[in-house]
């Protein structure tokens, strides 16, 4: 090869060279636009916050929690407490029409009165606006066992929250988990930090606030040292990845928690709010269903559920407001025969089964637009797999 072919493969190389730079800059750029950050005036009010004290043999990296299990669940606590931040008790699934009474108390008396008058409807919201603390652990849990007995099976838990306690947020998601809720982030609410451990335990998600997460905070710590101070947050992290992980959630979320400053916080988008398993139906409850329901409600039943919820990931999950996903999902279970004579409770959007809701979707309404219904494409794959496998997400309620 001539002295001149030399320089001008030369010159080629490093401009093919400087090409490949370049594009895998404008990648790394264009990777970086789509995730969306804001700043935290102050990461220790609300956030995502471990106060609870660390045992000993925590402290060996030997000893990190690996699939733990959940707390067992006593006796409820009907000890006097005070609301940390702000609860309202509705028999209405339309929150157009507001949120209901406001909750004043947690004593028993006071919630069973508010309680009560959803026995006909057979649904209650509870709308709660403050920190994820014990209180709002009690609430949880003081609703669910007044419902029981006034056998109201169906409760929506309203939130909005920019975080709180990381253990109060894993003993209200399991309790969630235990006794099938269905969590709603309206469009004007927020869900932050140790929030999001709650939506992991809901039997089904409906997102439409914005949802976001940062590093955990290691508070009341006795580290003196980054070691010791690693170390602990490790074994924090360890309880958290085993809690998503036996509520259907997953655990990388807990690694992508690590690499957010906590005076940051990382917005999630629609898509990595379903890879993580916090939106629509919880995975690790459809498969505790299946055969269940497989059992009780037939072939027929699992296949029809299937084809709704494929259909709502197809039409519903882009509508930008609960309300209007809602709305979209009873006019598709219309053309699927829901909810089933036989199977009623099992049947989706079943929250709204006994109660007359008119919901219409705004924009459809707005354009002269007939009610969406399930279309082909949207439901044949889920006729060809209904009677196997998960039905992945959606919304779909739960008995």
């Amino acid at each position: 090869m001539s002295k001149a072919s030399r320089r001008i493969l030369s010159v080629v190389l490093l401009l093919a060279a400087a090409i490949g730079v370049l594009v895998a800059c404008q990648r790394f750029v264009a990777d970086e636009e789509e995730v969306q950050t804001q700043p935290v005036a102050s990461p220790e009010e609300g956030g995502a916050v471990s106060r609870d004290p660390m045992p000993e043999e925590a402290m060996s990296v030997e000893a990190l929690p690996q699939g733990q299990a959940a707390e067992p669940e006593g006796e409820v606590d009907w000890s006097p407490r005070e609301l940390s931040g702000q609860a309202w008790i509705s028999c209405s699934l339309d929150y157009r029409e507001g949120d209901g009474a406001s909750l004043a108390s947690l004593e028993r008396e006071a919630l069973r009165e508010g309680v009560e008058a959803c026995r006909e409807g057979q649904v209650v919201r509870v709308r709660y606006t403050g920190k994820i603390s014990p209180e709002f652990t009690a609430l949880v849990q003081r609703v669910t066992v007044t419902a029981d007995e006034l056998g109201i099976v169906h409760r929506v838990l309203d939130l909005d929250s920019t975080g709180g306690q990381v253990e109060d947020a894993i003993r209200a998601g399991d309790w969630i988990g235990n006794h099938h809720w269905t969590l709603w982030v309206r469009e004007d609410s927020v869900c932050h930090s140790a929030c999001v451990f709650v939506l992991a335990g809901g039997d089904s998600r409906v997102l439409a606030g914005r949802v976001g997460i940062h590093r955990i905070i290691r508070l009341s710590s006795t580290a003196t040292s980054r070691q010791e101070l690693n170390t602990e947050l490790q074994a924090v992290y360890g309880t958290v990845r085993a809690y998503l992980e036996r509520n259907g959630a997953s655990p990388l979320l807990a690694d992508v928690m690590k690499t957010v400053p906590n005076r940051s916080l990382r917005l999630l988008n629609q898509d990595e709010l379903a890879a993580y398993g916090l939106d629509g139906n919880n995975a690790a409850q459809d498969d505790l269903d299946r055969m269940r329901l497989l059992d009780k409600c037939g072939d027929d039943f699992m296949q029809r559920r299937d084809r709704w919820v494929r259909a709502f990931e197809e039409r519903c999950r882009s509508e930008r407001e609960v309300f209007a996903r809602n709305a979209c999902g009873l006019q598709l279970r219309r053309g699927l025969g829901f909810p089933d004579d036989d199977c009623p409770a099992e049947s989706p959007l079943a929250e709204f089964n006994a109660i007359e809701v008119v919901l219409l979707d705004a924009e459809a309404t707005a354009d002269g637009a007939s009610p969406p219904e399930p279309d082909d494409a949207a439901t044949a794959d889920a006729s060809s797999g209904a009677s196997g496998g998960s039905s992945g997400s959606g919304v779909a309620g739960g008995g």
